[in-house]
């Protein structure tokens, strides 16, 4: 339904409502972005964040988990990872999870909509166990969190569980109130959905 230059617009789009709830967070101790990716170093540095460079990207998993043993090191105790396409989440939905009484060993989770995926996780310490993000990644988590003899604590958040992943996905967000986001800017002006509501009517 996208061209490469519209997926890679959206995603520009998301990252922007990403870095405005995370920048409104108040429970946060720090902020860091894991990348290898000079834009995003340059963003990180304009907000003040920290940034943990990788000299490969292997997969978004590796990533989390490089950054996590990186944090475990410098003495932090539990870390929240968050991705970029999670348009609709607000500060208040990461401060929540952050929020979150759990002693450690402890994991907090936010699924996808379908409840396959891992929208959000929270893990005290923060190499508690290794990351599988992609199908079936709760039930992954879940296991791995048990095995680890973690406590387990899963929040439901409409927000944060509508990730763009697929054509369904982003059907599912053109029905919430996107006024006040960039990517619903973004879907308006790009003429995307009007392409959508045309599509389905056609169908």
């Amino acid at each position: 339904m996208l061209t490469a230059e519209e997926r890679y617009a959206l995603a520009q789009a998301m990252l922007a409502d990403t870095i405005a709830a995370v920048r409104g967070a108040q429970r946060a101790d720090e902020v860091l972005v894991i990348t290898n990716y000079l834009p995003a170093m340059e963003i990180a540095a304009r907000h003040g964040w920290g940034v943990l460079r990788e000299e490969n990207q292997v997969s978004e998993s590796a990533s989390v988990d490089f950054a996590s043993r990186l944090c475990a090191e410098r003495g932090v105790t539990a870390l929240l990872r968050v991705p970029l396409d999670l348009p609709l989440v607000q500060p208040g939905d990461l401060d929540e999870l952050l929020s979150t009484e759990c002693v450690a060993p402890a994991v907090v989770m936010v699924p996808s909509r379908d409840g396959s995926g891992t929208n959000a996780i929270l893990r005290s310490p923060p190499a508690l166990f290794p990351s599988h993000f992609g199908p079936n990644s709760f039930a992954k988590h879940r296991e791995l969190a048990r095995q680890a003899g973690a406590a387990i604590i899963v929040r439901r958040n409409p927000r944060l569980e509508l990730d763009v992943d697929d054509e369904s996905d982003l059907r599912a967000l053109l029905g919430h109130d996107l006024t006040h986001t960039a990517t619903g800017r973004w879907l308006e002006e790009s003429g995307v959905a009007a392409r959508f509501k045309t599509r389905a009517i056609s169908v």
